[in-house]
């Protein structure tokens, strides 16, 4: 059995940008959390910043999360936001 992989993306969007970060991040929540292995892909806001993005992500294992990182809308996800955003990924293992 597998150990499940936790992803927290965190997405500042430039200024101005925030609402067009927001929609082409929607495109990609359904079609990843119908991908073989995803257990959670969700969208978050932060309260006090908005333009702070987090997409809290829980994949099966890593070979799940490696497919996903292989899919036209994921490529398209970070092909349309990288001029638009900063991105940062954090992988996380389960301790307890």
């Amino acid at each position: 059995m597998s150990n499940p992989l936790f992803v927290l993306a965190t997405i500042i969007a430039k200024p101005n940008h925030a609402q067009q970060v927001a929609d082409v991040i929607r495109l990609a929540l359904a079609p990843s959390r119908q991908e073989e292995g995803c257990h959670r892909y969700d969208l978050l806001l932060d309260n006090q910043d908005d333009h702070r993005f987090i997409i809290q992500e829980q994949w099966q294992n890593i070979a799940a999360h490696n497919a996903h990182m292989l899919t036209t809308h994921f490529k398209t996800l970070v092909e349309c936001i990288a001029p638009l955003a900063s991105i940062e990924v954090t992988k996380l293992s389960l301790l307890a």
